[in-house]
């Protein structure tokens, strides 16, 4: 078993709460001592201002009704409750209705992806398995209202400064206009739209590919896939090679060299004993790959690549990037 952050929306629901980290939010909000979190609103309202937020967003999103959600202070302190096992991670992110309706929404997506492939290099696969992964395609976005749950979590003081800079990016986006703030809802933490793009991710990566005037990670498909394709290019995504494979190893391998730092070229490895699962060549083509075993030793083992380290730029696990890497590869074997 392994213990990390809940990464998507599908896990959010387990954990085990200690009462005693609920402060500060949660008691101001409990015992109706909100006067405090409404001074300190009053300097994000200042601030914005200064930042070049207009007056009318400031209003609508900031306004007097604003309040801590205990809940997000709940679902944050939980995190690290969680466990899973790999084998159970995959069963969760790639089931087969997942794979299934990922088929469907390829087919009928084919002319919009090839186009998204042609201007950004990503294979259709890949941003597909993302959105089925993120959003069940987007049918799970979150129903947390972005705004007061950042407001929430910036005020908190466990990691104010991270989620300040993202309450800011999310009044930008507003005063852009891409969304309206009742319309602007996600995951506890902020993450928000058919990607789940925390609010920088949106400003530094969200594209308006459909030319409407509005990067819509919502409601746009076509704006919803560009933009992932946007964020794996500008990671370093390598169209030429695959994410990975699946490998055995010799019961002699050294096994400090299972390890996600440890790169050799494809060839070297396969001097070393590896090869694939399924009896094919290793992709010598494929630069340095690295062997990981996500599960922990006895668990399946995977030679990745750069395409492997850029999807972990998107979700620092490797359960998801392994979940992501696999369950493309299931949506493009039709």
């Amino acid at each position: 078993m392994i213990r990390f952050r809940a990464l998507t929306t599908t896990l959010l629901a387990a954990g085990v709460l200690s009462l005693a980290f609920l402060v500060p939010v949660a008691a101001a909000a409990q015992q109706g001592g909100n006067k405090d979190f409404q001074v300190w609103l009053d300097g994000v309202r200042k601030e914005a201002l200064q930042q070049g937020i207009s007056q009318a967003t400031v209003d609508a999103a900031l306004g007097k009704d604003l309040a801590p959600i205990p809940r997000v202070i709940e679902l944050d302190r939980k995190q690290t409750e969680f466990t899973v096992t790999f084998e159970r991670y995959l069963e969760i992110t790639m089931p087969a209705s997942r794979i299934e309706k990922g088929r469907q929404l390829m087919a009928q997506n084919k002319e919009l992806l090839f186009q998204i492939q042609g201007r950004f290099g990503l294979q259709p696969q890949y941003l597909v398995a993302l959105w089925g992964i993120e959003s069940s395609f987007g049918e799970k976005q979150g129903t947390f209202p972005v705004v007061a749950a950042l407001a929430t979590l910036a005020y908190d003081g466990r990691r104010s400064a991270f989620f300040r800079k993202e309450l800011f990016n999310a009044l930008k986006i507003l005063n852009e206009g891409h969304i309206t703030p009742a319309e602007m809802r996600g995951s506890w933490a902020g993450a928000m739209g058919q990607n789940q793009f925390m609010p920088s991710s949106f400003v530094n990566n969200a594209v308006d590919f459909d030319g409407d005037g509005r990067r819509d990670i919502w409601g746009t498909p076509a704006d919803v896939l560009a933009s992932a394709a946007n964020y794996l290019a500008r990671s370093n995504w390598r169209p030429e090679q695959p994410w990975g494979v699946k490998v055995d190893v010799p019961a002699n391998l050294d096994p400090s060299l299972i390890n996600p730092d440890a790169t050799k070229p494809a060839a070297q490895w396969q001097a070393l004993g590896i090869r694939r699962t399924d009896g094919q060549e290793l992709p010598t083509q494929a630069g340095e790959g690295a062997l990981i075993q996500p599960g922990g030793a006895g668990n399946p083992t995977f030679l990745v690549f750069d395409n492997f380290r850029s999807i972990m730029k998107w979700n620092k696990s490797t359960f998801f990037a392994t979940a992501a890497g696999l369950l493309a590869d299931q949506l493009a074997a039709q």
